[in-house]
């Protein structure tokens, strides 16, 4: 397996396991927590999710709070536009926005610490994405930050995507109070 941090953020991984391909398919290990701690990322996760979507829908930038949600996401098939935005109070990132496009082919997964908004875009006819997290779904905790906040400049790969009416509602980062964003050193420590 190989591992990363990425250049746009330092505190988000990449990590690419090993594929096995043979003329059945293919085998992929998506988790083992020794391996992974070996790597450095020793974490907890106590919930994995899936979703399936249709062609340039956008989902996010959604994040947690109280509670926030360290996520480790892959795709299963298709090919998304991934966003990963440092949202915690304090951070010497506040605001910087990490971009990486992922295919179920590639098998390549992301490792988005607790206190990130998270979103995607799906560029293929459909995408599945699965992904752990660190902490349990809370509806009462979802929050969210605008996909289109000028502040943050997101290049997306689209002019007008498929919104759910509740991600189309959601203020900039700029207009969200402190008190409702996690905590750099919260994060850090957890």
């Amino acid at each position: 397996m190989q591992t990363y941090r990425s250049q746009q953020h330092t505190d988000i991984r990449v990590f690419v396991p090993d594929r096995f391909d043979d003329a059945r398919g293919y085998f992929v290990e998506t988790w083992n927590a020794a391996r992974y701690r070996k790597l450095g990322l020793d974490v907890e996760f106590v919930q994995d999710n899936m979703s399936l979507s249709e062609m340039e829908t956008l989902r996010g930038l959604h994040f947690q709070f109280p509670m926030p949600q360290g996520k480790l996401i892959y795709v299963v098939s298709g090919q998304i536009f991934d966003v990963a935005v440092d949202i915690r109070v304090g951070s010497p990132h506040f605001g910087t926005v990490h971009t990486l496009t992922m295919t179920g082919k590639s098998g390549v997964q992301l490792y988005i610490p607790a206190g990130f908004a998270h979103g995607f875009f799906v560029k293929s006819k459909t995408a599945t994405v699965a992904y752990k997290t660190t902490a349990p779904y809370i509806a009462a905790n979802s929050r969210g930050v605008y996909w289109e906040d000028p502040d943050l400049n997101i290049k997306w790969p689209m002019d007008d995507p498929i919104v759910s009416k509740q991600d189309e509602l959601w203020p900039y980062l700029a207009n969200i109070p402190k008190a409702y964003l996690p905590s750099y050193e919260e994060c850090r420590a957890a």
